[in-house]
């Protein structure tokens, strides 16, 4: 009896739990799609709801400079007085800063690690800074000349430390360099038929971040790793020859010693102006009798600019300038200014600059955060592109849509990485990503869609996805092979924000969860798990399994919609995941009548594993099922997107 009951009670259980007794493989899930994808807990300096922590800190830069460029030597000789604020909570025996010339010399690191077929980070190899005086102090200490140079960084070494939250040292340097002509597409000389334009950037020695991450950042300035900089305030005086018109990041301190009557009375008209007014119109630019206070010698134009992490400025004796108003919400002043060689002044070229230049600061400003500049200068050069706060190099020879295009990115950069100060040599997508995400936004709207062709569509360039040498957005700038730059920091990680606002989260709650992570971080040093928790937070998703599939890696998105079953009151519908990223999975049912019924399942359907049944009910009958029938996501494979499979393609 004993016995049988033993059985029995056997027996129950194997019905209860038929996995008992038996050696079997568990059940395979996915959670760990949808797992943290990296550290991301919170700290005093770092809150875990993506917002800086009661306790963040940045140190403090500010500039005086003081420099003259010689345009027959074609040199940049000067000094600058850097005031370094210490807001760590740790004393600072030394301070790194970067000479970022020094990449233009034969040895650097970053001609070196040049392919010997050259790419669009090719510069000049005879140039580099030379320094010829350095003095360091902390306080009443006594002043140290100990520096070492390391290819593009140095290390200043001071004879008391910086005291931790908020010592102050000051570091004065003396320099000189040639000017590059090839800088590496973002700095050099543009020769025109009236002279040569002069593009300075990365002109003078600036300190390196110190933050609570890494310590001290001194990556080297290789090629395609852009800048980390702190924040402070820049006085700076260039002397150029007396026929030059200087452009530059900031406020023209002294124009009645720099611009004449006239210029100035036609300033204040471009200051009210919605079109353009000429500052030098084309007819003026030889004039010099005529277009400049000076008649021999040098000239001196003064700049300041509050709050940013650099400035930059373009010199030349071929400047056309002109100017118009740009409108900011708050009503704040500010002006959009162009300077350009006569050969492309006409309105097929340049002289639709300032239109562009306008349009991108007050679109921007009304969408995401308001323009903190008092001007925006763009600048005809050698450089295809590249962004500065306040002021961009264009491409002289740009035209069009190409020119409408460069400005309107260029401009979108004061956005980010100007204003939040994510750091570029490291993570490229954070700037480049996000600034081409929002550039497509104004592609619909400039001017009635006059340059919609350039908006980019998720299903274009899929062939890149499957490619077997692409490489995933995390792939830093300097090691990721140069044609696939353009997906790895611009677009994949531009698509990506378009997913996340356009299929996955929503306009309404990706927009309030952007503005409020660019309101958090203006004038602050993100890293990417600040974006991700701020994302998170704001929308209260989970999005984890998004950041590891798009962000990190190579892998891609193949829902699949594998059979359509119909049963009593409705339809089963089987859909497969069959990529690597889970998603949501928005369809389209179109009925016999001709009527349609769309609808959403949520990601998580993709927790348990890689098939999902969904029962549609209804008591029309089904004619046709589309998986993202907008086609918002880059699906690698469209065939398995529809029920009946060719039923698209007829």
């Amino acid at each position: 009896m004993k016995r049988i009951v033993k059985k029995i009670s056997l027996g129950l259980m194997m019905i209860q739990f038929p996995f008992l007794g038996f050696s079997q493989e568990a059940i395979k899930n996915n959670q760990h799609d949808f797992d943290p994808v990296m550290y991301r807990q919170g700290s005093v300096y770092r809150a875990a709801s993506g917002i800086p922590g009661p306790e963040y800190w940045q140190n403090e830069a500010d500039y005086k400079i003081e420099v003259t460029l010689d345009d027959v030597a074609h040199t940049v000789t000067g000094s600058v007085t850097l005031t370094y604020r210490n807001n760590s909570p740790e004393d600072l025996n030394y301070i790194w800063m970067y000479l970022e010339q020094n990449r233009f010399k034969a040895d650097s690191r970053g001609t070196l690690t040049t392919p010997i077929s050259g790419n669009r980070y090719s510069g000049d190899t005879d140039g580099g800074y030379t320094i010829t005086r350095l003095e360091a102090k902390t306080g009443k200490g006594k002043v140290s000349n100990s520096y070492k140079v390391t290819d593009t960084r140095m290390q200043v070494i001071f004879n008391k430390p910086i005291a931790a939250n908020g010592g102050t040292a000051t570091v004065k340097v003396d320099f000189s360099y040639k000017i590059p002509r090839s800088g590496m597409d973002r700095m050099g000389q543009q020769d025109t038929d009236n002279g040569i334009i002069y593009s300075l950037a990365q002109w003078y020695p600036r300190v390196a971040v110190y933050d609570d991450v890494k310590g001290w950042n001194t990556e080297p300035y290789l090629g395609a790793g852009e800048f980390y900089c702190e924040y402070g305030d820049f006085d700076y005086k260039i002397t150029v020859p007396y026929n030059h018109i200087v452009a530059a990041s900031g406020k023209l301190m002294n124009e009645k010693e720099v611009m004449t009557k006239v210029q100035i009375e036609r300033m204040r008209k471009a200051e009210k102006s919605q079109e353009r007014v000429y500052i030098i119109a084309p007819d003026e630019v030889t004039d010099y009798k005529n277009i400049r206070p000076k008649q021999e010698g040098t000239i001196t134009w003064h700049f300041s600019m509050k709050n940013t992490r650099d400035v930059a400025f373009a010199s030349s004796k071929a400047f056309v300038w002109d100017a118009a108003k740009i409108d900011l919400p708050s009503g704040n002043k500010c002006v959009a200014q162009s300077v350009y060689p006569i050969e492309v002044s006409g309105d097929e070229a340049w002289g639709r600059s300032t239109e562009y230049t306008k349009a991108s600061i007050e679109f921007y400003s009304k969408k995401w955060f308001e323009y903190p500049y008092i001007s925006a200068v763009n600048v005809a050069s050698n450089v295809g592109g590249m962004e500065y706060p306040g002021l961009s190099f264009c491409s002289m020879r740009a035209k069009g849509g190409g020119l409408y295009g460069v400005t309107n990115h260029e401009f979108g950069h004061n956005w980010f990485p100007m204003i939040v100060g994510s750091n570029e040599r490291l993570y490229p997508w954070m700037d480049e990503g996000f600034n081409t995400f929002i550039n497509n936004h104004l592609h619909l709207e400039f001017n009635n869609g006059e340059y919609l062709d350039m908006y980019k569509r998720a299903r274009q360039g899929l062939e890149y996805y499957t490619s077997s040498t692409r490489e995933g957005i995390d792939t830093y700038p300097d090691v990721v092979n140069t044609r696939n730059l353009g997906h790895t920091a611009y677009y994949k990680p531009a698509l990506g924000l378009a997913i996340l606002r356009e299929y996955i989260l929503g306009p309404e709650r990706f927009d309030f969860a952007f503005r409020d992570y660019i309101h958090n971080w203006a004038f602050k040093h993100p890293q990417p798990s600040d974006f991700f928790n701020a994302m998170e937070n704001a929308t209260g998703e989970n999005l984890n399994w998004f950041w590891r599939g798009w962000f990190y890696g190579n892998k891609n998105i193949d829902l699949a919609l594998t059979g359509v079953y119909q049963q009593r009151e409705g339809y089963i519908i089987v859909l497969d995941n069959m990529g690597e990223i889970p998603m949501p999975v928005q369809m389209r049912v179109v009925f016999d009548d001709g009527s349609t019924e769309d609808m959403t399942l949520p990601v998580e359907i993709w927790q348990r594993g890689d098939q999902w049944n969904h029962f549609f009910r209804t008591d029309k009958t089904i004619k046709s099922v589309r998986i993202d029938p907008d086609m918002l996501i880059p699906d690698i494979n469209g065939s398995n997107d529809t029920w009946p499979k060719d039923f698209y393609n007829k």
